[in-house]
């Protein structure tokens, strides 16, 4: 069977309408999402929203029941083995076998993905290097730290040199020197050409990595867009004020509020940083504050604008705040495997 065109050039995954029930408990709802070749798609949602989900179907570990997807040209239905072979996954939890050593865990993935054994032992020997585990080679994996296992995980799922990685929050229960580690591996991975679509809930995570975002709730896309794309659409801009003289902070900060410029919304003295955090909904507010200020007579350092963060505008488009990850897929999804 031939390759299906995409629909749009330069586009590596293609979804459309995709559905996904369990009895009445619809875990994807009609989403459509499109993630452009060589770049992140960070996919965010509180738990339970179906972007576990979502992953299992791309990756063909579930078939959808209605709807059509395709990654790298190949319908996830229709043509699972050929997808199988140009695509990587790394799961919350580390999925290598602890009891073999790293290396010998890296050369079995190479051979059931066909590689000569000549090249199976290069590409564990490569891969070893440039995640760093070369000294922990012979080790069992049992053995290996947290950040190790994540690390051999990664390298396990790119031994086929896949043009599309999926990544289900992949840095799940890591410290932050780790999982900053695993972001630069990620970073050079799509620095190689490989295009990832991220599920995550760390916000700081989606802003390091995703070059767009999609939102689900409920099985539902609620937004996409780039990262300041979504932070406009909910708007809340803020007008960040640094008085020359720290004392005028709150006179100042009471001044405003009396004009009444932002409505019911109020000024925030930030006294750790010497600063008055001004919301402001629009440009005509924007530039009545600025006179506002410019007529109170205060000498002002500096005033910069602030979008929301990525924190707010997941909480306006969900009506929930990003909390700790945990996979919360029905148990169904780990017994449905396509074949």
């Amino acid at each position: 069977m031939t390759r299906i065109d995409n629909e749009l050039r330069g586009v590596a995954v293609t979804v459309r309408g995709l559905v996904k029930h369990y009895g009445e408990t619809k875990a994807l709802d009609g989403v459509d999402l499109d993630v452009r070749e060589g770049t992140v798609m960070g996919v965010l949602g509180p738990n339970g929203a179906g972007k576990t989900t979502l992953v299992r179907i791309l990756s063909t570990l579930l078939s959808p029941n209605a709807g059509q997807a395709t990654v790298a040209g190949y319908d996830v239905v229709r043509q699972p083995r050929q997808l199988r072979r140009v695509i990587g996954l790394t799961g919350q939890y580390a999925s290598v076998d602890e009891k073999l050593p790293g290396w010998e865990n890296l050369y079995m993935i190479g051979r059931l993905l066909d590689l000569s054994r000549r090249d199976a032992r290069a590409r564990a020997d490569e891969l070893l290097e440039r995640f760093s585990l070369t000294e922990a080679a012979k080790r069992p994996a049992a053995t290996y730290s947290g950040g190790m296992r994540r690390r051999l995980d990664l390298a396990a799922s790119m031994i086929g040199r896949p043009a599309v990685l999926f990544l289900d929050e992949p840095t799940t229960g890591l410290d932050p020197r780790t999982r900053n580690e695993v972001w630069d591996e990620v970073k050079a991975m799509v620095g190689d050409g490989v295009t990832v679509l991220l599920t995550t809930q760390y916000m700081e995570e989606a802003e390091q990595l995703a070059s767009e975002l999609t939102v689900v709730d409920r099985g539902r896309v609620v937004a996409t867009g780039a990262i300041h794309e979504l932070k406009a659409k909910v708007g809340g801009r803020s007008l960040r004020i640094r008085p020359s003289d720290p004392l005028r902070l709150r006179p100042l900060a009471r001044a405003l509020d009396d004009l009444g410029i932002t409505g019911l919304a109020t000024t925030t003295v930030d006294t750790a940083s010497g600063t008055l955090l001004v919301p402001v909904l629009s440009d005509d507010q924007l530039t009545a504050v600025v006179g506002a200020v410019t007529a109170h007579g205060t000498t002002i350092a500096s005033i910069t604008t602030e979008l929301p963060s990525l924190d707010e505008v997941f909480l306006s488009l969900t009506g929930h705040r990003a909390s700790a990850p945990q996979d919360t897929a029905p148990a169904e999804t780990r017994e449905e495997v396509a074949v």
